[in-house]
């Protein structure tokens, strides 16, 4: 997995599993947005992949 793949993989995560309910394994998030962060994302880059993703639903 590249860095873009996994920004937009983290993206998608937390849209789908996080959030103040957070009614799922909220390690789901974490993990993705961990690997992201390794491969060098910055959460900005993860912000703004949320909102494309947001935008195009």
């Amino acid at each position: 997995m590249n860095q873009q793949q996994a920004i937009e993989a983290a993206a998608r995560a937390v849209i789908e599993h996080g959030g103040a309910d957070c009614l799922t394994d909220p390690q789901i998030p974490c993990d993705a947005m961990g690997l992201a962060l390794e491969l060098g994302a910055t959460h900005e880059d993860i912000a703004a992949a949320m909102k494309r993703q947001r935008a195009a639903d």
